[in-house]
């Protein structure tokens, strides 16, 4: 049993079945991270708008919001959920804020927005393995 997890989210249907595993791997008095990390764009051209991205960004922001709310109503009160939303590069983020967190096991999908094959590892999935010193519960989908 495990008594802190990392439970990252990017929305899609994949990500949903780390719920189930998550419960069952987490101890008695235990905690789960849902983290979900918003993309941030900046202007590489003088041709584009600072307006027209500051506007993706809060859209990319308000959905990693959605993504955590939505995947924190899959859990009942007796599961203690922290929601975390953060803005970055989804691998970096999740092995920072694991490290950060010292958490004991991060879950993840292998298979997430990318739409990649159903037998490969996602881009993110795979370099969170590569980069983490963690325990890490790939979920194939």
């Amino acid at each position: 049993m495990f008594d802190k997890i990392l439970l990252p989210t990017d929305g899609s249907e994949f990500s949903e079945h780390e719920v189930e595993r998550a419960i069952k791997a987490l101890s008695d008095d235990g905690e789960i991270i849902i983290l979900s990390v918003a993309s941030k764009l900046a202007a590489t051209t003088p041709f584009q708008s600072k307006k027209n991205i500051a506007q993706m960004n809060k859209g990319f922001l308000q959905e990693a919001h959605e993504n955590v709310d939505h995947m924190a109503k899959r859990f009942d009160n007796r599961v203690k959920v922290r929601k975390m939303v953060v803005t970055g590069i989804p691998s970096d983020t999740i092995v920072k804020v694991a490290e950060d967190e010292d958490v004991d096991l991060i879950i993840i999908a292998a298979s997430g927005k990318s739409g990649l094959h159903k037998f490969f590892i996602g881009s993110v999935a795979e370099k969170v393995l590569k980069s983490t010193e963690r325990d890490v519960l790939l979920i194939h989908n």
